[in-house]
This record gives C-alpha cells, structure tokens and sequence, in this order.
C-alpha cells in the first residue's frame, strides 16, 4: 500500500520553477533519496524558499554549536511538539553527526535521560523553555548557558533553530508529512566498508 506523503497537492518534479528543482536534485544527489519535506514545501514556492533559506542561514553558519548540536535541538524539540516528521528525519541526522545510534531515540523521548554531555543538557534546557515557555526566558537561563560554554550568539542560533523548527512542526503535522522509509534505518548499524 502506497501512504501519501502529503495532504496536500505535491508538485512534480519537472513542473516546477527551476531554483527549487535544482535544490531539490541537490539534496537527492547527497542523499539518495528526496526528503518529503522538499517535495510537500514546493507545493509554495516563494514559502518554499523563504523557509529554506532561513533554515541554510541558521543550520549551516559556522557558530559555537556543532551539527550535531544543531539536530539535537530539533529532535529534542520536534519530539515536544509532536512531529513524527522532523523528529524521524533529523533522528536520522542526529545519529549519523553524533556516531550514536540510541541518541535520537533518547533525546526525543526525555533528553534528561540521555547519554549526552552536561553541556548539551543545558543547550537543551534552554531549547525546551524556548519551545515551551518562551516568555519566561530570562538572565537567568543565558547565564546557565554561559556556565557551559556558550555565548549570547548561541543562544540566538538555539532560539532560532528552535523557533523555525516550531513552525516546521506545525507544518509538518498539519500537512500529514509522511517520512520517508530511508530515514529509520540511516545510522543505526555502520556502514559497509566505514
């Protein structure tokens, strides 16, 4: 049985403005595969492009957060929200960035709980208020995070990859964003030959 990726309309690949195709065969050529997410957004494309480059802008700049710092803030935050979307594919992410098979698993369900690092508990910490409760955010938690390590341009890159990914999450779940099958399995067994 064939689920669809999408509750709404997903363009075809030829059909659509060349930028977004060009991303898009991108991303399928690093990965294999074209996430769903890619396919379900194009159905907009100036939102499409505008989701995406605020996503570049804040996931691949150099900041004092590694990518696998980057992907355990949106899975830890995806799980509180809910999203089976995001918390599956950037679980994926997470796993192969961090070269930790039970991370993801973890760090959606209770991050508390996980084998991560002091410091990662308090980027999570902070995340989660900025998730849940973000007008109680105060010195305070800045403070708790400069005990670790990180600067106020931290704070910034964890409150904003926080932030868009509450609004991927909606997304996502309001579009019935299906995963992909790829994602499940990618980093939790080595790779052949790696």
């Amino acid at each position: 049985m064939k689920h669809p990726i999408s509750r709404f309309p997903v363009p075809e690949l030829g059909k659509l403005p060349d930028d977004i195709r060009q991303k898009i065969l991108e991303v399928q050529e690093k990965a294999g595969f074209v996430p769903n997410v890619f396919l379900t957004l194009a159905h907009r494309p100036d939102e499409f492009r505008a989701f995406f480059a605020y996503h570049d802008a804040l996931l691949l700049r150099e900041s004092g957060l590694s990518k696998g710092d980057k992907e355990m803030i949106i899975v830890a935050t995806s799980g509180a929200n809910h999203c089976l979307y995001c918390v599956v594919a950037h679980g994926a992410l997470l796993r192969i960035y961090e070269k930790k098979p039970l991370i993801a698993d973890q760090v959606a369900v209770n991050y508390r709980k996980a084998d991560i690092t002091p410091r990662q508990k308090a980027m999570l910490d902070f995340a989660m208020k900025v998730c849940l409760d973000s007008a109680a955010v105060g010195e305070s938690d800045f403070a708790a995070l400069r005990e670790h390590g990180f600067s106020d341009e931290d704070a910034w890159d964890i409150a904003g990859i926080t932030g868009l990914f509450g609004l991927s999450n909606r997304m996502a779940n309001v579009a019935s964003i299906r995963p992909n099958d790829e994602f499940y399995l990618m980093g939790r067994a080595p790779r052949a030959g790696g």
